[in-house]
């Protein structure tokens, strides 16, 4: 006879194979696109696909860090995410603690169109935005670029924000107001140490969204060439002739890696903050 912790891993046992499933199938294109970035260009072409390499070379990366602008797009890239996630942190901060903490009028009015905001489909707006910035002498620059990628992730910030400071009690804040801070003092002391799981989630998306993005970044930066980001530069591995599939691979393999390397520092924090924004308010 099973006993009921054995029924219990039993009835499991199909949750537990379709989660397998999931993360297999999520995972192999990433393990797909590092292991093609090691291979010899003639297995990587060749009719019969080998699931493992048997033959590595680094070939592929160093023409991918030979290629012209990497350095240079890698700034840019850093200075556009960096910038615009820090302005998302701080414009988000303050409204979602007026949201949170305040009651004033409009208040359910305000969030309701940040929600708008949040559903509308940002590849949308690329006509009107591009005409904004060219009537406005704004195209080729990357504080462009920074701004539109801070209203892309602003948001969802604002949103996650409003939420964990929900969690935290304000009687916390009282106390130490009592004590003889002021309300900014307060905030800072008291709450801003406790909103670091949520200041790390808003964060990794805010990262991740603006590190990836390719259509503003295509379509902003036309003739200052050296003004692109990232994600354009891997479409250089494309030309006339063909895809050299093998750099273009090891390339995606290291645009790939920063986010990669936030997420496991990060990791322990994200899980909170998102689920903390996402039932609280």
């Amino acid at each position: 006879m099973k006993t009921p912790v054995a029924r219990l891993r039993l009835r499991r046992l199909p949750l537990h194979l379709a989660a397998a499933v999931t993360v297999v199938v999520c995972l192999f294109p990433v393990y797909w696109m590092i292991s093609t970035a090691f291979k010899p260009s003639k297995d990587i072409q060749s009719s019969n696909p080998q699931l493992f390499p048997h033959t590595w070379t680094l070939d592929h990366f160093q023409r991918a860090v030979d290629a012209d602008g990497f350095a240079l797009f890698w700034r840019n890239s850093i200075l556009v995410t960096l910038g615009a996630v820090l302005l998302a942190l701080l414009v988000a901060l303050g409204a979602a603690y007026a949201v949170a903490r305040l009651r004033w009028r409009g208040r359910r009015q305000f969030m309701l169109m940040i929600f708008i905001a949040q559903m509308a489909p940002w590849e949308s707006l690329i006509i009107p935005i591009y005409i904004i910035s060219r009537d406005t002498d704004m195209l080729d620059r990357l504080p462009t670029l920074t701004l539109i990628y801070f209203m892309i992730t602003l948001p969802f910030t604002v949103v996650v924000l409003r939420g964990f400071i929900g969690t935290i009690p304000p009687e916390l804040e009282e106390a130490a107001q009592v004590d003889g801070c002021t309300r900014t003092g307060a905030f800072w002391r008291v709450a801003m140490p406790l909103l670091a799981p949520g200041l790390m989630a808003t964060s990794l998306f805010g990262f991740i969204t603006a590190w990836n993005e390719f259509a503003y970044a295509n379509f902003l930066i036309i003739k200052q060439q050296d003004n692109r980001t990232l994600p354009v530069w891997l479409s250089s591995f494309q030309n006339t002739f063909g895809t050299d599939w093998g750099a273009t691979m090891a390339a995606s393999t290291l645009f790939a890696l920063p986010a990669l390397v936030i997420f496991l520092l990060l990791q322990r924090h994200v899980t909170s903050g998102f689920a903390a924004g996402a039932v609280k308010g």
